[in-house]
């Protein structure tokens, strides 16, 4: 082999070797690949964000009325029925961002509100219908509250800093319907359930 085509190999290897390396770099320090499709700017995110609640809200308009069913308080069973009409109303209000914003409705899954939704249909699944099962029911709903409390707030920040004061309005309208929820269901576990609960271990 003559020397100019050896160092043409040497260099195409050394070019192969580093970029293995820079991949092997990249895996090692967890660097994510961006998709395709991936956002570019803020109103992209607000938008994909905005997909991403929508469905969440759709899913919970499936997920309450089974927990309504499975609770025997008729304090929780009033508190998820009520919360079930305002989430149909939240759905709604979405839809009006929406098109206040120039996008069409379009929902996009929620990995989070789907493991939200799951991990509470497994406490009914591993709880006896009572005290102790409407305690886990709250529990779980709190944590789905918690995470719409987040997402609304933040999509409230979105909309501000992108000058959509007409969606801001709604999305704060959301956020303190969902605060009250929480408090609500707090105020159910304070209240009876969890003693209730409590006191069924005792026995």
């Amino acid at each position: 082999m003559k020397t100019a085509d050896k160092k043409t190999t040497t260099a195409k290897k050394t070019t192969a070797a580093s970029k293995t390396a820079s991949k092997t770099a990249t895996a090692k320090n967890g660097a994510v690949k961006a998709k395709a499709s991936a956002a570019e700017g803020l109103r992209e995110l607000f938008v994909d964000s905005l997909k991403d609640i929508y469905w969440a809200e759709k899913a919970l308009t499936k997920a309450l009325p089974k927990m309504a069913k499975n609770a025997t308080s008729e304090n929780l069973i009033k508190a998820i029925n009520d919360h079930l009409a305002v989430t149909q109303e939240q759905t709604a209000r979405l839809e009006k961002v929406f098109s206040l914003v120039g996008e069409k409705a379009a929902a996009k899954k929620c990995d989070a509100m789907e493991g939200l939704i799951k991990e509470g249909e497994s406490i009914m699944e591993e709880t006896e219908k009572g005290p102790v099962r409407d305690a886990g029911i709250i529990a779980a709903s709190q944590k789905i509250e918690h995470y719409e409390i987040a997402t609304y707030g933040t999509l409230a920040a979105f909309a501000t800093t992108l000058g959509e004061d007409d969606a801001v309005l709604l999305l704060e309208k959301t956020l303190a319907e969902e605060k009250e929820a929480d408090t609500l269901l707090t105020e159910a576990a304070y209240n009876t359930i969890n003693f209730d609960a409590a006191a069924e271990d005792q026995e």
